[in-house]
């Protein structure tokens, strides 16, 4: 389970519909539990639209050979809600 500051987030998401495609550890042991979800992650228009706690940070990786992604990771717990790095067309977008 997303430690306090994500969990929120995490049902606002999962209350539109927004499929969730992997839910574990995906880097290093400095990962707890992050959750991907089919969607991209608004998170500039998200920041000021959902309420987060101060230790919920952006995170954006764009990567050459290991993917790319877009989501919010909370510094204290290191759990994460992680989304498409871009937005493509016919794509869910959260908030929308």
């Amino acid at each position: 389970m997303l430690c306090e500051h994500l969990q929120s987030l995490e049902q606002a998401i999962l209350a539109r519909g927004i499929r969730e495609t992997y839910r574990g550890q995906p880097w290093s042991s400095n990962c707890r539990e992050w959750v991907y979800f089919d969607c991209y992650l608004d998170t500039e228009a998200g920041s000021g639209r959902v309420a987060l706690p101060e230790c919920v940070v952006e995170h954006v990786h764009r990567g050459t050979h290991d993917g790319e992604e877009r989501g919010w990771v909370c510094s204290q717990c290191h759990d994460a809600i992680i989304g498409s790095y871009e937005r493509r067309q016919g794509m869910v977008v959260f908030p929308g």
